[in-house]
């Protein structure tokens, strides 16, 4: 029998192996007996770390002023259509059923401020953008920015378009299959094959079918794109659906992690994984650790762990914007597909999911390599915006993997985060997407609102 580390780790990386595993074991009985605790407590909890905080901080100010207030309310706002709400916006969800079974949850903006569409979950006869997450995120990351001329989907839906948002299985707007229990180890056994596969051929159909559009313009974030990157290589005929493919903070074959020791020891055999979060969804004790921590506090926690993981100090996000984001961060998704991508990190190639994790361990390598997903084949035509502090962006590989009529837009100072939030990106980011979508998006589609040159302040 083959076991995978012996005589693949050095001495500190099983000591970082067994300490992390003592580690989850901890925060997994803490997070089960707050699981127990009755409201009040946890109230006590976080009205105690507020107290603790405003005595060590020397930033706190007893009034709060109305930037303030806009970033508690955004905070404070329970799901996507509170989000939507606060700016004056109404939106439409609606469910797609995926061939293999699983129930998706779209957003939809198909109006400017203050308008109601007459007959919803009809054709506004307005050309049509899709928005896609990333890794651990839902439609909400789109929404929870604390300007509204920083807020993407926004802008585009006063430029005149009908703005699409959709959700990976598994999250918090489609957690219900037809199939398998959320409780199910079944219904989390899905990796980025499913959603090339899946999510994203079948949610684009169902937003034509319900727009009568001949195709679509689609943005996505970090995953969002490489979910497309897989999608469009693998479903020709899905090509001729999309008009223009925009990424956003790219992802296809990331080097690595900016901790070594996480890093080596994942990349050693990515399915250590499995071993310290099972089989089911990943990290799902983070929003346990958010009812009780004081919002600035739990900023600084998410802050460290991005520092010491990626390397990144995210000084172009505002505060006040971190305090308002960081409440719509996280949403569950499946060890899997998180064990994918250090598959694709060790291989140094964007590869679909080797289910033969034992191969890992074999002292002879495999007999075979996974399946890569054919990027060149893409004929959408593809635009990058990334920024050049991205430590999970390696532009040069990924432009190899690319068809030659891939254009790219380099973000001087940006990095992962900063695209969607950044205190720029009105400035930097929303333009070039606008360009993008001037550019590409086909004259059948409509003429929206001559694409206004400059952006509209929003008033609230």
């Amino acid at each position: 029998m083959v076991v995978p580390l012996i005589g693949r780790l050095k001495g500190h990386e099983y000591a970082a192996l067994v300490g992390g595993f003592f580690f989850l074991v901890f925060e997994t009985a803490i997070s089960f007996i707050i699981m127990l605790l009755p409201i009040p407590i946890i109230q006590w909890f976080y009205d105690h770390s507020r107290t603790l905080f405003h005595r060590f901080s020397v930033k706190h100010v007893k009034d709060k002023s109305e930037a303030e207030d806009v970033a508690d309310a955004i905070r404070n706002a329970k799901d996507f259509g509170e989000l939507c709400q606060y700016w004056g916006y109404t939106h439409e969800e609606h469910v797609v059923l995926t061939k293999d079974g699983y129930l998706l949850g779209l957003h939809r903006l198909p109006t400017k401020r203050g308008q109601r569409k007459r007959s919803p979950g009809t054709s506004t006869g307005k050309p049509v953008v899709y928005l896609h997450h990333g890794l651990l995120m839902n439609s909400e990351v789109w929404v929870c920015l604390t300007d509204a001329e920083r807020c993407l989907p926004l802008v585009l839906a006063e430029q005149g378009f009908d703005v699409w948002m959709g959700n990976n299985r598994g999250n918090k707007y489609s957690k219900k299959s037809v199939h398998h229990d959320p409780n199910s180890v079944k219904f989390w056994n899905y990796s980025l094959d499913d959603f090339a596969w899946h999510d994203i051929p079948d949610s684009i159909q169902y937003i034509l079918d319900i727009t009568k559009s001949s195709s679509l313009s689609y943005v996505g974030f970090s995953q969002g794109t490489a979910q497309a990157f897989a999608a469009l290589s693998i479903h020709p005929q899905l090509n001729d659906k999309v008009n223009v493919f925009i990424a956003l903070a790219p992802a296809m074959s990331p080097t690595g992690l900016a901790a070594p020791l996480v890093d080596g020891l994942m990349k050693a055999s990515p399915t250590l994984i499995y071993l310290f979060f099972g089989r089911r969804a990943i990290l799902s004790s983070a929003t346990t650790w958010q009812a009780i921590l004081y919002p600035p506090i739990f900023t600084n926690v998410i802050d460290t762990s991005l520092r010491f993981l990626f390397n990144w100090d995210n000084q172009n996000i505002s505060d006040l914007q971190k305090i308002a984001a960081y409440a719509h961060l996280y949403s569950l998704a499946s060890v899997k597909s998180v064990v994918h991508w250090f598959q694709i990190m060790r291989e140094g190639a964007f590869q679909m999911y080797d289910d033969d994790v034992s191969a890992f361990g074999s002292p002879g390598g495999r007999a075979y390599r996974p399946a890569r997903f054919p990027t060149k084949n893409i004929v959408t035509p593809i635009v990058l915006l990334y920024g050049d502090r991205d430590s999970l962006v390696d532009i040069q590989m990924m432009l190899k993997e690319l068809p030659d009529h891939t254009t790219v837009t380099r973000l001087y100072g940006y990095e992962h985060l900063d695209i969607l939030w950044g205190k720029d990106i009105d400035k930097d980011v929303i333009p070039e997407v606008v360009n993008a979508l001037k550019l590409h998006c086909d004259e059948s589609c409509g003429s929206p609102d001559k694409f206004k040159d400059g952006f509209k302040a929003f008033e609230r």
